[in-house]
């Protein structure tokens, strides 16, 4: 039990199904090969770590194994005397580690920097300060070492020695810093700032202001450290802010990503003012649209979501970030493009609705030429059409503009586009009544060129409800007229049957070339006939022939409002009775079709109850039904949108109280906790940010100690 816990970063599980004796090991190790020592070893390891005790094995280690200088030997040593017990049941050393310290002093001195390199590495582990005292010279030699692989992990071994065993190493702070000040490579300074940052922050301090003009010309690595200890510092004494928030401004134009992150979110921190604010946001802004991995732009997407938010009263800042967001719809994924139009929603205001809508406006023609309209096409498509629904709706001075644009969906091929077009256009057109000429006008010419059963039955039903003067009622019934084709439908099909069976084939020549068995080429001539079809019928009457007798209900429908609101605005009789009856006979066709066997699915008998009911009541014209076709019908859509506006107002007004948190994210136990003395671990971040909001207050010399722990399911 004991052996298992012994401290060790290595978990290894493997299963070994002729497990070795101890005293095969020990054969292995004394008289085998490099191979099969290097076998024997993996085998010894995997057995200490299953919690076998195999004392007698520790000197054959040493005798035999620790003199080869075979590097895949090296490496597994260090994994073998990490695990491997080094005190007695007492509690001392034992004697044999002080050959294992001999061996590692002269790994420390060894002229390869890979041996060298990968010692210090070792030496960060071990945890007897007996072992590590006798090897803190050569230790304090590799910081002088003329490769750099040696030299930063020196700086890390002394780092760790010091945090766990100051004793060994005093003065390491201040040899840091003086070894820190003639140090070239990146990597090393970083690991020297970093041991100052968390050892000696005010030497760390003192470094940063002697070089603080350079900042701008170290490496990213050394960068990010550098912002870290500017947080830090401007966390626990506020009056510095003004020293750092310049170099943290400037260091917004680095050359690498993650630095601006980490230093335009360091910025607002610092610094609420508008103009950290918006540096702060355009370097978010440049980070995702030159980013290519998408879920950095997810996460960056949210990081500036997250700033909108808080500065949400700046009006300056939503309509200059407004225009910076459209930006990032260059992007080809779909869900940075989805999260970008919300977002850009949220933006919105009367200030620059005008020109998001123009920018939009330019996205959906880019769809338009696009030839390859594969999913995401559609669905940014659909992303589009939404955006623009709501400025429309939210902004009815934009509506002029959004129409025209939208109504060109209706004759593409994306169905839930033009589903959600014709949603918008029959919302614009019971708001708006300076804009219902113009969409009645848009919707007629697009009706014949309509493709989704669908959209023209909803096409069909808005231009029913809304068609009120004498011109548009006659266009609309001329439309449906062209669309449906030569009435009656049944005799008109038969005719064109009987004649295409009676048509003549055409003869045609076709002549071909091919190669003979003797390799020479031959002409070959055969007459083929080709019968000529005419298949080119209106789509209306297409989709009644394939049986979607529904969408002739719906047309039923239009046609007898239509028919009674021409009787109210018609004075001409004759011209009244001519419509009704062009109606009517409409309606009795679609009905003798559906009952025939022309069609490829028959008519349900609800379709023909409904047909027949449009038919009597275009007859009777019974002031009762009349007043349910041309006024109850746009009163419950009217009633309809009232609701679903009044169901989003509780809906926006309920999501304001939800505390919205990831699933992942750390809960804090504050409120649960008494009072605690000053010194121990404190989440600084969390400590600021809720000294930012006035939840945490300082009481009489106390603190409140932020405990964050994270949910394991």
């Amino acid at each position: 039990m004991a052996a298992l816990e012994q401290p060790c970063s290595v978990l290894i599980n493997v299963n070994i199904s002729d497990t070795p004796t101890e005293q095969s090991l020990k054969q292995d190790f004394e008289n085998g090969s490099t191979a099969v020592k290097v076998q024997a070893l993996k085998n010894a390891i995997i057995m200490m770590q299953a919690g076998e005790k195999m004392p007698g094995l520790l000197m054959h280690v040493i005798r035999y194994i620790l003199p080869e200088q075979d590097h895949t030997i090296k490496k597994l040593l260090f994994i073998f005397w990490e695990i491997v017990p080094k005190r007695d049941a007492a509690g001392k050393l034992l004697t044999e580690m002080i050959l294992v310290c001999d061996a590692y002093r002269k790994d420390l001195i060894h002229p390869n920097e890979f041996i060298r390199g990968s010692t210090l590495r070792f030496l960060c582990k071990v945890r007897e300060p007996e072992l590590l005292e006798p090897l803190m010279p050569s230790i304090r030699a590799c910081l002088d070492n003329k490769y750099s692989y040696v030299r930063r992990n020196a700086v890390l071994a002394l780092y760790t020695i010091y945090r766990n065993f100051e004793f060994l190493v005093p003065d390491a702070p201040e040899l840091i810093q003086g070894y820190l000040e003639g140090e070239q490579d990146p990597s090393c300074k970083r690991n020297a700032f970093i041991m100052l940052i968390h050892t000696d922050q005010q030497r760390a301090l003192s470094y940063l202001q002697s070089c603080i003009d350079e900042i701008g010309t170290f490496g990213d690595i050394l960068q990010l450290v550098i912002v870290e200890l500017i947080y830090k510092v401007c966390q626990a004494k506020p009056t510095e802010r003004a020293k750092f928030i310049r170099t943290v401004y400037n260091l917004l134009s680095s050359n690498s990503a993650s630095v601006r992150y980490e230093a335009a979110g360091t910025l607002v921190t610092l610094s609420s003012t508008p103009t950290a604010v918006k540096a702060a946001a355009k370097c978010y802004v440049e980070l995702i649209v030159h980013e290519s991995d998408n879920n950095v732009k997810l996460v960056v997407l949210d990081k500036l979501m997250k700033l909108q938010q808080d500065h949400k009263h700046d009006l300056a800042l939503q309509q200059e970030l407004s225009m910076d967001v459209l930006r990032i719809l260059g992007s080809t994924d779909i869900e940075v493009r989805r999260k970008t139009l919300e977002f850009l929603m949220s933006l919105i205001s009367l200030r620059n609705v005008k020109d998001v809508v123009s920018l939009l406006k330019k996205e959906v023609i880019k769809t338009y030429s696009n030839t390859d309209k594969d999913q995401n096409t559609k669905t940014y498509q659909q992303l589009l059409v939404k955006a623009l629904h709501q400025c429309g709706v939210k902004f009815p001075i934009t509506a002029e503009i959004v129409v025209p644009v939208l109504m060109d969906f209706l004759a593409e091929g994306n169905e839930k586009a033009a589903e959600s077009v014709l949603e918008f256009v029959r919302e614009a057109v019971t708001r708006f009544e300076n804009l219902q000429p113009s969409i009645i006008e848009k919707l007629l010419n697009s009706l014949p060129s309509i493709k989704s059963i669908s959209v023209l039955h909803a096409g069909l039903w808005i231009l029913g409800e809304y068609c009120g003067t004498e011109d548009q009622i006659r266009s609309m019934v001329d439309a449906v007229l062209e669309s449906i084709g030569d009435l009656p439908i049944v005799d008109t099909e038969i005719r064109e049957s009987t004649k295409d069976d009676t048509d003549t084939a055409t003869p045609t020549v076709v002549t071909t070339s091919r190669v003979t068995a003797d390799g020479t080429y031959a002409t070959q001539s055969a007459l083929s006939t080709v019968t000529n079809h005419n298949d080119d019928k209106p789509q209306l009457r297409t989709f009644l022939l394939d049986g979607e007798f529904f969408l002739g209900a719906a047309l039923a429908t239009a046609l007898t409002k239509l028919s009674l609101r021409y009787h109210q605005v018609c004075p001409d009789a004759q011209a009244r009775n001519k419509l009704t009856a062009q109606s009517m006979l409409i309606l009795a066709s679609i009905m003798h079709l559906g009952k025939s066997a022309l069609p490829k699915k028959p008519i349900s008998d609800d379709d023909v109850d409904w047909l027949s009911l449009c038919v009597r009541v275009l007859n009777d014209r019974s002031p009762v039904l009349v007043s349910i076709f041309t006024r109850a019908c746009r009163q419950s859509l009217q009633d309809m949108i009232g609701t679903i506006d009044l169901t989003k107002l509780e809906l926006s007004e309920a999501e304001k109280n939800i505390v919205k948190t990831d699933v992942d994210a750390l809960i804090n136990f504050s409120h649960i906790l008494s009072n605690v003395n000053d010194g121990q671990a404190v989440d600084e971040l969390e400590l600021s940010l809720l000294q930012a909001t006035e939840v945490l207050r300082r009481k009489n010399q106390t603190f409140l100690l932020l405990l964050s722990a994270r949910y394991i399911s």
